[in-house]
């Protein structure tokens, strides 16, 4: 399945207008028209637009998986947790300098620790 038959099924699914995806997304409404017409892909600089429009991981929009599936006692699976916001994380995540990283992953620990320390868990 092509990208743009996935993201046309997702607003489907969504019960989401194309216009009110485009917006969304910041595109017009005739490069959505495109897609289906000439079956062609968004491009590669729109994904993280489209997934955050869609509320859909970058993985599920290519690959399609944890869109539908689930596990066999009808919970998501682990992997299908991650959201948009994750992702954006990660992204801000890795545009830090490296003591950063360092002093962010420490703070991180200290949450975790506190959250033990205050019964949390």
């Amino acid at each position: 399945m092509l990208i743009s038959e996935r993201i046309f099924k997702i607003i489907k699914d969504k019960n989401m207008t194309q216009t009110e995806f485009a917006k969304r997304v910041g595109i017009a409404c005739s490069t959505i028209s495109e897609w289906k017409k000439r079956k062609t892909n968004p491009s590669a600089d729109k994904i993280m637009d489209i997934c955050a429009a869609l509320e859909v991981t970058p993985e599920q929009l290519l690959s399609g998986r944890g869109l539908d599936e689930e596990d066999g006692q009808g919970k998501s699976k682990k992997e299908d947790r991650i959201t948009p916001m994750d992702w954006q994380i990660i992204v801000d995540y890795h545009g830090l300098k490296e003591a950063q990283k360092r002093r962010l992953l420490a703070y991180v620990e200290a949450l975790k620790q506190l959250e033990k320390l205050e019964g949390m868990e």
